[in-house]
């Protein structure tokens, strides 16, 4: 679970920031300070900062300077309503900067390149997939995701916290999602990790579900299946 700070002195901004974190990383626990003072004294390590400039001392640089003079892994992000102010943003190794106000777009943008950020860090190979419904726009892990299931113009994503349906393309969307997944049918994109037996008719996963296996696709899942496995489980290139 991501932990992130927002450090703002305005807390309508700071509250609604936080809500739109948590609309597109439902996977992460979000804590808010109103001062810098606040956060300095909080013991909490957290994997993203969001900061802003402009506040009372000490101020969005200098809260960066003092944590970096201990954490030097963690992710920055700086806000701003003055652009000029961002160039300051390269003496503390911040990732990116968002200027007041904050479009959805960007914010989705720089969440995504954070996360990936840190997943590169850690050694990881969690991809993220973005998905927008008609109302919301979400960040999704792919190891949360079972697998997707074509219905007609849109699609079903499967996850281990339930199911989201989107408007999209399964042949963009394979193309997308990389070699952890593999389309075993016409109507069904598979989560290799998440397989738990298969035969030339269906997977059965490890949840218990069962999707169906095109008999005309079986020695390519097998051929795609085998080379994760000998690959170590980790998605290859």
């Amino acid at each position: 679970m991501l932990g992130i700070a927002v450090c703002d002195d305005e807390p309508v901004f700071a509250e609604q920031l936080s809500d739109k974190i948590k609309k597109y990383v439902p996977k992460c626990n979000v804590y808010k300070f109103f001062n810098g003072e606040e956060l300095l004294s909080d013991k909490t390590s957290f994997d993203i900062y969001f900061l802003d400039i402009q506040m009372g001392q000490p101020d969005g640089i200098e809260i960066a300077k003092r944590l970096r003079s201990y954490d030097e892994e963690s992710i920055i992000i700086f806000i701003t309503g003055v652009k000029e102010y961002v160039f300051e943003a390269f003496d503390v190794a911040a990732l990116n900067y968002l200027v007041k106000p904050v479009s959805d777009e960007r914010l989705q943008e720089v969440l995504s390149r954070a996360i990936n950020q840190l997943e590169k860090r850690k050694g990881g190979n969690n991809k993220q997939i973005f998905v927008k419904t008609r109302d919301r726009s979400i960040i999704l892990n792919a190891s949360d995701i079972l697998y997707f299931e074509n219905q007609m113009r849109k699609i079903s994503v499967h996850t281990t916290d339930g199911e989201i349906t989107f408007y999209g393309v399964m042949d963009n969307l394979e193309q997308e999602v990389g070699s952890l997944f593999c389309r075993c049918h016409r109507g069904y994109l598979v989560n290799l990790s998440y397989v738990a037996e298969y035969n030339s008719n269906s997977i059965k996963l490890k949840n218990g579900e069962e999707i169906y296996m095109a008999k005309s696709r079986y020695r390519d899942f097998v051929r795609q299946y085998m080379r994760y496995l000998r690959n170590g489980g980790v998605p290859y290139v």
